[in-house]
């Protein structure tokens, strides 16, 4: 991945804080078995020009009148390197990449109910291998920066920024609780299925807060369960076969939360039950999905007994 355009980019601004995470010695701290793997298949990547690129529903990179038959077969199997593809849909160059998630219709259901990210710099924590980055900058975002510790999923978004490297939008191999603190500089902070992973919720609406700019948005999106306000619930081990599962709460008790942390004008965006249309196994992500973690006798369960996903997204704004 070469950082060099994004640290032209914020140079001498609050942003230039990241620069330490975007040189090679930080990179050859990060422990990861298959890292150095993914790097060097990244540095044999064909170097295909996209002769186009459509970020919509499905984000587009090229066609497959840019590259022959043979280099489109060797871009296939690199493809298949980087299983599983969770985050999507894209299209490389003629290949469709149906990955687990159809996140084309989240976007559908919060796109027109955000503020405008017409010129604004964007942060996206916990972004994946980068879809809806493309989608922000559909949607007129100037800058868009993810960030994730998941290195399989950072290697994938390096794999498609190769073929689209003039857009500004870059993945970080890092935390949210790793990134420089109190940077206060974004217009508009994504946190979409991130928060009922951290034992903390209250610390990571605080560290999102202290990411926006007075008066930015957030942009929340999380499992909850029914319940009145203060009610939330704690897996005793595992929720629909993830063990990383902390605190879903109730709407209520979630928009108490961010009153609590500094947000105001909290907002509601969507209620929407996970299905598996939405969620399912494909050829690009072969292994359990949502189908496998739910009781086979009562969809509306989890196989642990408890209730099967709901996801929210709401809105708010720092004060």
């Amino acid at each position: 991945m070469n950082f060099q355009a994004l640290k032209t980019r914020i140079e001498g601004t609050a942003l230039e804080a990241l620069s330490p995470f975007l040189e090679e010695e930080y990179l050859q701290q990060i422990k990861h078995g298959d890292f150095a793997r993914w790097r060097r298949l990244l540095a044999e990547l064909p170097s295909i020009e996209a002769g186009s690129l459509n970020l919509g529903e499905i984000v587009q990179l090229g066609s497959d009148t840019d590259c022959d038959p043979d280099t489109q077969l060797k871009l296939r199997q690199s493809l298949q390197e980087f299983i599983p593809w969770r985050k999507g849909p894209f299209n490389l160059f003629g290949i469709d990449l149906d990955c687990e998630w159809r996140c084309n219709l989240k976007w559908q259901r919060l796109q027109g109910e955000i503020s405008s990210l017409q010129g604004r710099q964007v942060l996206d924590v916990g972004c994946g291998n980068g879809y809806y980055g493309y989608r922000m900058l559909e949607a007129g975002a100037d800058l868009v920066i993810g960030l994730d510790p998941h290195i399989a999923y950072v290697a994938q978004a390096w794999l498609l920024h190769h073929f689209a490297s003039t857009l500004p939008s870059y993945v970080l191999p890092l935390t949210l609780e790793q990134a420089p603190q109190r940077l206060q500089c974004f217009d508009t902070v994504f946190s979409m299925g991130v928060i009922y992973h951290r034992r903390s919720p209250i610390d990571h609406l605080v560290q999102l807060k202290e990411c926006l700019r007075p008066g930015g948005e957030l942009i929340l999106e999380t499992l909850y369960v029914d319940g009145g306000t203060g009610y939330s619930l704690t897996p005793d081990d595992k929720y629909a076969r993830m063990s990383n599962v902390w605190f879903l709460p109730s709407i209520d008790t979630l928009t108490q939360w961010l009153t609590r942390c500094g947000f105001s004008n909290v907002r509601v965006i969507d209620e929407s039950v996970t299905t598996t249309d939405e969620q399912r196994k494909t050829e690009w992500m072969p292994f359990d999905t949502l189908a496998d973690s739910l009781d086979p006798s009562n969809p509306k369960l989890t196989i642990e007994g408890l209730p099967a996903p709901k996801r929210v997204v709401v809105s708010a704004t720092r004060s």
